[in-house]
């Protein structure tokens, strides 16, 4: 792959240069659905203060997002543009489902809610609670941030 060394120096600092950088830049695309987003917003004021990773700035365009939150249920009149918006994301890109409702369908056990986002889209971290504080999505991009700084180019989807 490209321009490598036998002992593939080159391509290993070239990787920990490129995750340092997206570790430290995502930037969310916020698909805030119900109560899950008032404290999605909330993680973004002084008090918890969401800007020191560098995620201060959720995107209105997915076309300039690298996070998907996706916070609250999901109807099922919902799941198509969810998945469009998800598409319109460039690579690489990563799912986190905030809140009970987004994990497994919540409280929201009917024929009309898709019990869990995760039949949508790939997730990769979920943020339990109903609703989930600030703290643990703040702790959720500090997860994300670890699974970033780990990856190698070869392992995304």
């Amino acid at each position: 792959m490209g321009v490598e060394t036998d002992a593939g120096y080159l391509t290993a600092s070239l990787n920990k240069l490129v995750n340092w950088a997206r570790k430290n830049s995502l930037w969310p695309a916020t698909f805030g659905l119900a109560c899950c987003a008032i404290e999605m917003m909330a993680s973004t004021d002084s008090r918890f203060d969401l800007a020191r990773f560098g995620s201060e700035a959720f995107r209105a365009s997915p076309r300039q997002a690298d996070v998907m939150i996706v916070s609250g249920r999901v109807c099922k009149k919902m799941a198509p543009v969810l998945r469009q918006v998800y598409d319109q994301m460039p690579d690489p890109k990563w799912v986190i489902a905030m809140g009970d409702c987004a994990s497994n369908g919540g409280v929201f056990n009917n024929y009309a809610v898709v019990q869990g986002v995760d039949q949508i889209v790939p997730v990769d971290l979920y943020v339990p609670g109903c609703p989930p504080s600030p703290d643990a999505l703040i702790h959720a991009i500090m997860e994300l941030q670890k699974i970033v700084e780990n990856e190698r180019f070869s392992d995304r989807r």
